[in-house]
């Protein structure tokens, strides 16, 4: 079997693996201190999760601007965002958003250090956009919020898509 293998720099793992826990929906593979590791089955990913005072709570550093799971159908996203919702993480929903050149359905969600996840469907191709189509301001977005009792109605993510 393949898969793409991501480790992260993270500032608390316990922390980490909780949020990880409830957005792939299985417990890590390995945990040591400092130290932890998922083998996640769909999608076929080995994410490795390391502590450090390093990891900045910007969720954009360096090259990494997001991250993301592709699945097949808007269908799978509106159950992403239950469960995701149900498990006390604070989503931002969008519908039938056009970025990166393609009309989406998407929900959003940060880890604890601030990195965002989508978890998307595309649904079209779409036209050309201004820029890359990847700025807030070039992507047509129509949110809608889904947060848990008591959360701020703020999007869990300001600026990236895709």
């Amino acid at each position: 079997m393949s898969r793409v293998q991501l480790a992260l720099n993270v500032t608390d793992v316990d922390a980490a693996v909780a949020f990880y826990s409830k957005l792939f929906g299985t417990e890590p593979a390995k945990r040591r201190p400092g130290y932890a590791n998922f083998a996640i089955a769909q999608p076929p990913l080995k994410l490795v999760l390391i502590e450090s005072a390093e990891a900045r709570g910007s969720g954009v550093t360096g090259a990494l601007n997001h991250l993301g799971v592709e699945v097949e159908s808007p269908e799978l996203v509106r159950a992403a965002t239950g469960r995701l919702s149900s498990q006390g993480l604070a989503t931002a929903v969008e519908e039938s958003t056009t970025c990166c050149y393609a009309l989406q359905d998407k929900v959003w969600v940060d880890d604890p250090d601030g990195t965002p996840w989508e978890v998307y469907a595309v649904l079209a191709d779409a036209p050309d956009e201004p820029g890359l189509g990847c700025a807030t301001d070039a992507c047509e977005t129509s949110v809608v919020e889904s947060l848990p009792v008591g959360s701020t109605p703020e999007p869990a993510v300001a600026g990236p898509c895709c």
